[in-house]
């Protein structure tokens, strides 16, 4: 890769940069703790600070290190919807760690092949425009529901974030499950504990094998959210 002129953050032994990843991270945590000065709309510094950083430091196309695996990371239009093509299947999805998978199952983003095209089918299908309108009385009943409690808080202020998340996640359980909401509630808390838990240890490596011998208290109640979820989907 150096030979072609890509270039990235150096490799260091076992960690790879996922050390210098959470130490960005954890630096823009503590900044947000803080009253912020100066609001901007550029959320990547927040979000993705690492290849933020990257980016700037050596440019669109880079290679960074996950422990001892390798990515190549680009920004380049052209190059991105080369690979989004993948019209001659050069380009292969990565195997996602198992903590990862646990998140996104056998969905689109990580099947291949046959089962993929199943999978697009029914999606096509769910938000085909039909469909959609199908959806739009439990949409504004949702909505309603969130003005009249906003009503009833006066003056108080409100958390956006809590109170979006609360809405989607509304229109989810009317839309998706129907008359299981109730069941489909507890997936969806579930899932939100599923994701932080898999968020808190996405950038820690672990010796491969170690997980049969010695388990982190995460890695237990991740595998119980895990069980949980699938027992009530089937």
């Amino acid at each position: 890769m150096a030979s072609q002129g890509i270039k990235g953050p150096p490799y260091k032994f076992i960690h790879g940069c996922t050390k210098e990843t959470s130490k960005l991270k954890e630096d823009v945590m503590m900044k947000m703790n803080k009253p912020m000065m100066n609001v901007s709309h550029e959320i990547s510094p927040i979000v993705e600070p690492h290849i933020h950083q990257w980016n700037k430091i050596y440019g669109g196309i880079y290679l960074h290190w996950h422990g001892p695996q390798a990515f190549l990371f680009i920004s380049d239009t052209k190059l991105v919807k080369e690979v989004l093509n993948n019209r001659d299947k050069t380009y292969t999805k990565p195997e996602f760690p198992g903590d990862l998978k646990k998140i996104l199952g056998d969905g689109l983003v990580t099947t291949e092949g046959t089962k993929w095209a199943r999978q697009r089918r029914l999606a096509h299908l769910a938000f085909h425009g039909e469909s959609l309108k199908g959806m739009i009385p439990a949409m504004v009943d949702s909505v309603h529901m969130l003005l009249k409690r906003w009503q009833n808080l006066e003056a108080k202020e409100v958390e956006l974030f809590e109170e979006f998340t609360a809405i989607m996640s509304d229109v989810i359980f009317r839309t998706a499950f129907g008359s299981s909401y109730t069941e489909g509630r507890n997936i969806f808390q579930m899932l939100s504990e599923l994701t932080i838990i898999v968020s808190r240890n996405l950038f820690k490596l672990r010796l491969p094998g170690i997980r049969k011998i010695w388990k982190t208290s995460d890695e237990i109640k991740s595998e119980r959210l895990e069980k949980a979820i699938y027992t009530m989907r089937c």
